[in-house]
């Protein structure tokens, strides 16, 4: 009858780890002599004689066979831990400001996803320590390759994203160097081939690619197509009142009432508006002509589309303009304003019709948002003028407004150069506004990046007119009042 060995120790595997047991017990593994000398102390069996036959059994191997490189293990599963780690963090940063203050549910749904990844990749870097342990838990190898399977999913959209523009942003430094490891680390764990401690191994990896399916549609969805929307409505309107002649001076004083209502069902910043009152003038014959020669004149000279029979050489004269709201300020769905203006004209002007022309230019709050301190402070060209980005045509005389502006989907916002909304205003010309990837660098704006960023921020313009003759607003103004 043959004596059986009291310790054994097996061959190494091919990582240089040694299994040990004990009376046919299994009580771990070891890399080294001394980590074998430590785990037989632990046991209470530290008397015994390793060279000794009788009782240690070596397979595979002598007391001198540990194949283990414990340098190059620990800093392999350092590069995996400190990768996942990172890209965690990254997805985290991107996804929190989507999952807890976006707008819409596909942006909440995308910032949610991201979050999970962060918390899956984080599951992962702690898995690290044991597959590049001693693998106690058989779970820990699939748990890491997930992790790096999710790290190279996101870090490919966020490289495919930035390729769409090619704009700096400082976050490619962070996504295309761990898209780089997420490929080297993916190589790495298909040569361990952490599936097999699974217990299903098939059904592990279906699950792996149907989330992984279902995910990259939802982000698809969310992030590169944009569906439609409800659109933006807004009721403008303007209205003369009943003039009242001013008793010390010969002018006469006209209310003009600006109502202003979000109708649509979306909340929205107003990047710039103005009113402006016009009087008319126009010479008059009995007769008249209504040609096609005097219509093309009229438009050749003055650019003036009307046509009426008895009227002529039309003239208007700027009266009065201001801005009806700050630029910045933001108009939730439903609200209504009201703002009456007053404006002068002298009691015997020859004007025939007054007119008031209103533009509100708006951005969609569910598309962006814009830093409405910063861009609220005025700019003036005449007292900075080596300091103020201009529109293509050249400042003049004007107040311009610069912000910062981000858009609600945060994963476009990491992948393009920051952004900047632009509005200038001036009573002697058209409001004009911009948003492009400038900031008081003195380039020119490529007009067709410009267009494109205007409508991806959902940023448009809605206009009214209204007119009224003169004898209508000074009817109940009498001859003594002006004398």
């Amino acid at each position: 009858m043959s004596i059986r060995p009291w310790v054994v120790v097996e061959a190494p595997d091919g990582r240089g780890l040694r299994r040990v047991t004990v009376s046919g017990e299994a009580v771990g593994s070891a890399w080294s002599l001394r980590e074998l000398r430590g785990m037989l102390d632990r046991l209470g069996h530290g008397a015994v004689d390793l060279q000794d036959p009788a009782s240690v059994y070596w397979r595979g191997g002598d007391s001198g066979t540990w194949p283990d490189r414990p340098r190059r293990r620990r800093v392999t599963g350092a590069v995996v831990l400190a990768g996942l780690l990172a890209s965690a963090v990254l997805d985290a940063v991107i996804g929190w400001p989507d999952a807890s203050g976006a707008l819409t549910f596909a942006q909440r749904v995308t910032g949610a996803v991201f979050v999970l990844f962060g918390l899956v990749q984080l599951a992962a870097a702690v898995s690290v320590l044991d597959f590049w342990g001693k693998r106690q838990s058989a779970l820990s190898g699939a748990i890491v390759l997930l992790g790096v399977l999710v790290a190279l999913a996101t870090d490919s959209l966020l490289v495919l994203l930035w390729l769409d523009e090619r704009q700096y942003t400082p976050y490619m430094l962070v996504f295309m160097p761990l898209w780089c490891w997420s490929v080297w680390a993916l190589r790495l764990l298909l040569g361990e081939k952490p599936w097999k401690g699974v217990p299903h191994p098939r059904k592990f990896a279906a699950g792996v690619f149907a989330s992984a399916l279902f995910t990259a549609l939802s982000l698809a969805y969310s992030t590169l197509y944009q569906p439609t929307v409800a659109p933006m409505h807004f009721a403008l309107k303007a209205e003369f009142g009943t003039a009242r002649a001013d008793r010390r001076l010969p002018f006469v004083q006209v209310p003009l009432k600006i109502s202003v209502k979000n109708t649509g069902a979306f909340s929205a910043y107003i990047v710039i508006s103005d009113f402006t009152v016009y009087g008319r003038t126009a010479q008059y014959a009995e007769r008249g002509s209504f040609s096609g020669e005097d219509w093309r004149n009229s438009i050749d000279k003055d650019g003036e589309e009307e046509a009426e029979r008895h009227v002529d050489r039309l003239a208007f004269s700027h009266i009065s303009s201001g801005r009806i709201y700050e630029p910045g300020t933001l108009l939730e769905s439903g609200q209504e304003d009201t703002r009456e203006h007053v404006f002068q004209i002298p009691a015997d002007a020859r004007y025939d019709l007054l007119s008031a022309k209103l533009q509100l230019t708006y951005m969609r709050k569910d598309r962006g948002r814009i830093d409405g301190e910063e861009f609220a402070r005025q700019r003036a060209t005449w007292r900075m003028k080596n300091d103020v980005p201009c529109i293509a045509g050249g400042c003049g005389d004007r107040i311009v407004y610069l912000g910062a502006v981000r858009h609600n989907n945060n994963l476009v916002n990491v992948t393009r150069a920051a952004h900047y909304v632009l509005a200038t205003w001036s009573p002697l010309g058209t409001p004009a506004y911009s948003i492009s990837s400038y900031h008081l660098d003195g380039k020119e704006i490529d007009l067709a990046e410009e267009k494109k960023d205007v409508a991806r921020f959902g940023v448009a313009s809605v206009e009214a007119q209204t007119e009224i003759s003169l004898a209508e607003v000074l009817k109940s103004v009498t001859p003594p009042r002006l004398s």
